[in-house]
């Protein structure tokens, strides 16, 4: 029961309104852990004894027994600390942000693969400026080897392996940024 303070008169603990909107914010975080995979819950801190229940949620399909199993699963994460799931909602938020990241990055290289397949030598000129210690000759032999490839209705060997060089390309300063900030914070 709610009441109130005798001294101050000021309401003890939070109203009902309140605790409802709790409720359904560690519903929706139950909703989230269901669905992402195994491989990606296995690397969000949630209690072992959690893990059942986001299973069996997972397996249940029919619409109204998997709501119920995600009410249940609800219930039991509120018996948990408010840590806890504090912990399973920043590495949830975490993990959204790195995967945006890495998809944007994919996104690019795509695109520098399609300019480099497209534009020739003025992308090839352009991707050098950016990127200067890329190998130009081993550049210009894959782009050639991709062309004939879509030409001949080949397998994208060539095509992917330029991807493959663009991504280590763009991994290279990250690495050296990172080093800098080590050596920065040792000093």
């Amino acid at each position: 029961m709610r009441g109130r303070d005798e001294e101050t008169g000021e309401f003890l603990g939070s109203s009902r309104s309140q605790q409802r909107r709790e409720a359904l914010e560690v519903l929706a975080l139950g909703e989230k852990l269901v669905a992402l995979t195994p491989a990606q819950l296995s690397r969000l801190p949630v209690p072992d004894a959690l893990i059942p229940h986001i299973e069996e949620a997972r397996r249940i399909t029919a619409h109204i027994a998997h709501k119920r199993q995600l009410a249940f699963l609800a219930k039991q994460m509120r018996r948990e600390d408010d840590e806890t799931l504090e912990k399973i909602r920043e590495a949830l938020d975490a993990n959204s942000e790195t995967s945006r990241r890495e998809v944007a990055t994919m996104h690019r290289l795509e695109r520098w693969r399609e300019r480099l397949l497209d534009e020739g030598d003025d992308a090839l000129t352009e991707l050098l400026e950016e990127y200067p210690h890329a190998d130009r000759q081993h550049l210009r032999a894959l782009l050639r080897n991709a062309r004939e490839e879509k030409l001949r209705n080949k397998p994208p060997r060539a095509f992917r392996e330029i991807f493959q060089v663009l991504r280590e390309l763009a991994r290279t300063p990250d690495d050296a940024d990172e080093a800098l900030d080590e050596e920065r914070d040792d000093e």
